[in-house]
């Protein structure tokens, strides 16, 4: 048995160093990681079923009550004593009820004042309101989602340019090896670039760390295999501007008030609380109870059909409690659904101009600068390896390079967002 266990965790152990060095590398664009998303989110799969736990209370609100049937005041025997010398009761057939008395009763709730066609139709308002949770819900992990593969992005061509950086330096590194270990330059020359090196090196693990955390929130959204490495390809980094340019601030504000998940759940809110108001009226009118009953052998008839009805008498509740408080519930939700009205508009508006304030900075950048700064670079590499500048120039311009080519690219980035946050606050995708 020992060995039976033994045996099962030396390949479970193997089956786990599989998983681990199996590192498969995806690279994907931005559509495709969003395809995966939309098929593959846990948090979606979940909130899809909430509609359909919606759709089955509603199923059961449109079913009637169940009829009750009562069997009693059974006897199973007669005494002679307890019959008194009466001839007593003949048998239904055969031998089955001779001298037994039984009563059944057969009962049916109606419901009045159309109280179940209004319990349908406050249903119907929750199957509404858990489609609208299930658009909210995406909205939300839309932007989480897309923001995330904007900041890969980002990190990936930020590392990038230090890549780059490194292997010139290594090679400066190496030409000015010789030259110290030769007498013709000094050491403190060579050390100052191998530091500058390390630093480097240590940005270049700061950013691939915080590209290992954004692809673990990606690789949850998207259900990915932990042990994958995710690579985002570049196109689509820079949004089309354009179409940008083409929005209109009244546009967008109509656009959210049609699309806004959150703002369609507070309109649904004041819709819920009146059918539930108009369904606690319908509560003052008594429920009719229709009864149906056969006694054998219990009164002056052998065999006694009677019928009847039973309700309560509205004397002292009529409801009122409960029709105040959905009242109220009206009340409360015209308030929410106004105050949510402002935020959306309020937040479009606060979007919208950050969008075009990020553009504008990224127009500023002129086109052909980032090339312009990847030329000089290697014309001022060049010029200090033939010692014709001062290692102070080249690290100051090295620093000067890096700085602008991190805002370039964060120019890029910021306009993406920008354009997510607005797409998000209008609660659609901008075409």
């Amino acid at each position: 048995m020992k060995g039976i266990v033994l045996l099962c965790c030396l390949f479970a152990g193997i089956a786990h160093c599989r998983l681990l060095s199996a590192q498969d590398t995806l690279r994907l664009n931005r559509q495709q990681c969003e395809n995966i998303f939309l098929k593959e989110n846990l948090l979606l799969i979940a909130e899809r079923l909430n509609v359909d736990r919606a759709q089955a209370l509603h199923l059961q609100a449109r079913l009637w009550p169940n009829p009750t049937f009562t069997l009693d005041q059974v006897n199973f025997w007669a005494t002679p004593g307890q019959l008194e010398g009466m001839d007593g009761v003949p048998p239904l057939f055969g031998k089955f009820g001779r001298n037994q008395e039984f009563c059944s009763e057969l009962e049916q709730l109606i419901l009045t004042a159309r109280k179940r066609k209004k319990l349908m139709a406050i249903e119907q308002v929750s199957v509404d309101m858990a489609g609208e949770y299930f658009e909210e819900l995406l909205r939300n992990l839309k932007i989480e989602f897309r923001k995330s593969v904007t900041e890969l992005q980002y990190l990936q061509r930020y590392r990038d340019i230090y890549t780059d950086e490194v292997s010139s330096l290594q090679t400066l590194i190496r030409a000015y090896s010789n030259q110290v270990d030769q007498g013709n330059i000094g050491q403190g020359e060579y050390i100052r670039l191998r530091a500058l090196l390390m630093e480097i090196n240590k940005e270049i693990n700061n950013v691939t760390k915080e590209i290992n955390l954004v692809q673990r929130a990606l690789k949850t959204l998207m259900r990915l295999n932990p042990a994958a490495i995710l690579i985002v390809e570049e196109t689509d980094y820079v949004p089309d501007v354009s179409m940008i340019r083409s929005l209109n601030l009244n546009n967008l504000l109509d656009q959210a008030r049609e699309n806004r998940p959150d703002l369609k759940i507070a309109q649904l809110e004041e819709n819920y609380h009146n059918r539930v108001w108009e369904y606690e009226k319908a509560q003052r009118t008594p429920n009719v109870t229709l009864k149906a009953a056969y006694d054998r052998g219990g009164n002056a008839m052998l065999n006694f059909v009677g019928f009847g009805f039973s309700m309560d008498l509205p004397f002292f509740n009529r409801n009122q409690g409960n029709i105040k408080q959905a009242q109220i519930g009206i009340e409360q939700a015209k308030i929410m659904n106004e105050q949510q009205q402002l935020a959306v508009q309020n937040s479009v508006t606060l979007a919208y101009q950050n969008l075009f304030a990020s553009l504008s900075f990224m127009e500023t950048i002129d086109p052909g600068y980032e090339a312009s700064l990847d030329k000089l670079l290697q014309s001022y590499t060049r010029n200090f390896a033939s010692r014709n500048i001062s290692m102070l120039e080249y690290i100051d311009f090295l620093n000067a390079y890096l700085d602008n080519k991190k805002i370039i690219i964060e120019s890029g980035r910021d306009v993406n967002n920008n354009l997510e946050e607005l797409q998000y606050e209008i609660g659609k995708d901008l075409n």
